[in-house]
């Protein structure tokens, strides 16, 4: 499944259609986001309704009813265009073009299916919206097929993370330093550790959970407080000579750098972080800490100090089996850029700041 899984990814952000099948139903899926006219129309050719599958919480800010609960089935008008379909998919011009309906809802049949092509989407990077026709399609060779109900189980379970390679890299903060590189099976980003001095296997270990952050850890963006904290973390453990920091690929809480920016386009429009999560269609936090408790326990850590201002994180690295006995705070980086952003993490996502 994960040869053909990583398959239907490329195909998805390429704009090619794949078949999504389950109980005797057949699904054509394509990503609203990459989908093209004439593509569209092909589809519309065909025999069957189909239609705009968003996310609840897309729905809910298109004043859509989502009928399915985590989802909405939006019918596609006879007349509708690729700039209708992507209207509704993509929040870029709500503020410009407010009207995009009436909607009209399905309400009636299964979603699994729905619920499938929009997780895979995800799973892509793309935008969480997708374009899905009911049909007896034929046995296309051209195009991937996959059974619904494997790709579910996948896409829930954890891909198992295998260790790639391990180098000594000596770093300002210390030249006792190692870089680790994991590789997960499923053809996913790759995830590194830093780990500085040798760390106790025995005691806690100071540690930091660090997300992927091109704009701020590299570029020294000032909307975020991502690269001071990146900083800050090593110069900590370098000042206590020994520590852990794992660099996990899933930039923008999870959703990606193109959505990530997306995001920040609608926050330029007036709108907080999680607001435009939200209107884009996705949830707070996309993350997965799967990864980074995966991670510890293979370098041999039970527990860790975690170097944190978010208690969220604590409980999610706690439930996946690694202790955390103190939060360490993390106060860096606060501008004028970031001050509301900031506040917005205090308030609705619970950092401690």
């Amino acid at each position: 499944m994960t040869d053909l899984l990583a398959r239907a990814r490329a195909d998805l952000r390429m704009g090619v259609p794949v078949v999504l099948e389950a109980s005797g139903q057949t699904a054509l899926v394509l990503s609203a986001e990459t989908l093209n006219a004439t593509r569209l129309k092909a589809l519309q050719d065909l025999e069957g309704m189909p239609v705009l599958v968003i996310s609840a919480r897309r729905a809910e800010t298109l004043k859509a009813r989502p009928y399915d609960g985590d989802l909405a089935r939006i019918v596609l008008p006879e007349e509708a265009t690729l700039d209708w379909v992507q209207g509704v998919a993509d929040p870029a011009d709500d503020l410009s073009m407010p009207m995009k309906g009436p909607l009209l809802s399905e309400r009636s049949g299964s979603a699994d299916l729905h619920r499938t092509a929009i997780a895979l989407v995800k799973s892509a990077r793309l935008l969480p919206a997708s374009v899905v026709l009911l049909s007896d399609m034929p046995n296309d060779p051209a195009l991937t097929r996959l059974d619904a109900e494997a790709v579910s189980i996948t896409l829930q379970d954890q891909s198992p993370m295998h260790r790639v390679v391990s180098a000594r890299l000596p770093l300002p903060v210390s030249e006792a330093g190692r870089l680790h590189i994991w590789r997960p099976e499923d053809g996913g980003e790759e995830h590194y550790a830093v780990e500085i001095g040798t760390p106790d296997r025995d005691i806690p270990v100071l540690a930091r959970l660090h997300s992927a952050c091109f704009t701020g850890d590299l570029l020294g963006s000032l909307k975020c407080d991502c690269g001071p904290q990146l900083r800050g973390a090593l110069a900590q453990m370098g000042t206590e000579g020994a520590g852990v920091l794992l660099y996990l690929n899933q930039e923008g809480r999870g959703i990606g750098l193109a959505n990530k920016m997306r995001a920040y386009a609608l926050q330029d429009q007036g709108f907080d972080t999680v607001e435009a999560n939200h209107r884009l269609g996705f949830e707070d936090d996309e993350r997965d800490f799967r990864i980074g408790a995966a991670i510890l326990r293979d370098m041999g850590f039970s527990s860790v100090r975690l170097l944190t201002n978010n208690p969220a994180k604590i409980d999610m690295i706690q439930a996946h089996g690694i202790e955390v006995t103190e939060r360490v705070p993390l106060k860096v980086g606060e501008g004028e850029h970031n001050r509301a952003y900031l506040a917005t993490k205090a308030k609705k996502s619970g950092h401690l700041l």
